[in-house]
């Protein structure tokens, strides 16, 4: 990893400096697998988008009713392939690739979370598959909701130029999750949508759980996690799935990676009375030297 510096470890997972400080992509390994988080889109989010959270509630979390809300993707690269977690809007996707010295044709499989736009933004233009050599994983209930139930045209219009490399697959449990690809596992998460599925990756005995969109306002959702927002499909289910998520991964002391967690948003979950606290791995690698 030329032009990298190790910068601490946390959990097994080694975080490293990535490219003279750049804050739009952040690099991890996982055993003999190295993780980039890809920052898609950062901007400001309101609280109005919250549900089930009180007014004492915002003033203690949110008191500026504001929040900063960031969009990424993950690219994990192992010696014998190289895989994407989703691909955001599809805007600074492909300049972060050229960054990291890949093109789209050497990317062999994207994993889908789920298909809202800002996750399979960049798998097409003009009906013309983006990544022409992958393959796409996406659950079986998340393709049929966007493509049947709900009809959407973007979500069919993403799939279609990559035919029978459309390959669907029914997520479990997190305690009885399968491999689907070799050192990766689907677990089943739904509430955010019908089929939001999250990705863990293993290697040489260390972990990484890529939550995707689990969690959108960490100020709030981490000590209050029943809280959900307005565009989760189930409020109500979401709200349940991030519990159980997040007392695996304290009580396992699995690190996290989220869509839309704040730079470098993959950290450590810890409880914190009757919630829970998130230690970026960066911030923790620090207090740790």
């Amino acid at each position: 990893m030329k032009g990298h510096i190790i910068y601490g470890m946390l959990c097994g997972v080694v975080a490293v400096q990535s490219l003279a400080g750049d804050t739009n992509i952040f690099t991890c390994r996982v055993g003999d697998l190295e993780v980039h988080l890809l920052v898609e889109y950062t901007g400001q989010g309101k609280s109005s988008v919250l549900l089930g959270a009180s007014e004492a509630d915002l003033r203690r979390y949110l008191p500026g009713g504001t929040y900063q809300a960031q969009t990424h993707t993950l690219l994990i690269r192992s010696p014998e392939r190289v895989l994407l977690v989703d691909t955001g809007f599809g805007g600074r996707l492909f300049e972060h690739l050229k960054t990291l010295g890949l093109e789209p044709a050497q990317v062999d499989a994207v994993l889908l979370t789920h298909m809202h736009p800002d996750h399979i933004g960049g798998l097409q233009r003009e009906g013309k598959a983006l990544f022409p050599r992958a393959s796409l994983y996406l659950s079986r209930q998340e393709k049929a909701y966007w493509t049947e139930t709900a009809a959407h045209h973007g979500a069919v219009a993403a799939l279609a130029p990559y035919g029978a490399r459309v390959r669907t697959f029914s997520p479990k449990s997190i305690e009885a999750a399968e491999e689907l690809l070799p050192g990766v596992r689907a677990v089943a998460a739904f509430g955010h949508t019908p089929g939001h599925t999250l990705y863990q990756v293993e290697s040489q005995g260390q972990k990484l759980l890529i939550w995707g969109d689990l969690m959108h306002v960490q100020d709030i959702q981490f000590p209050l996690p029943a809280v959900s927002v307005s565009y989760d499909t189930d409020p109500q289910a979401a709200g349940a799935v991030r519990k159980q998520v997040l007392a695996y991964a304290a009580e396992n002391r699995i690190p996290v990676a989220g869509m839309h967690l704040r730079y470098p948003a993959v950290g450590r979950v810890s409880p914190d009375g009757a919630g829970y606290r998130f230690s970026p791995l960066e911030e923790a690698a620090t207090q740790g030297r």
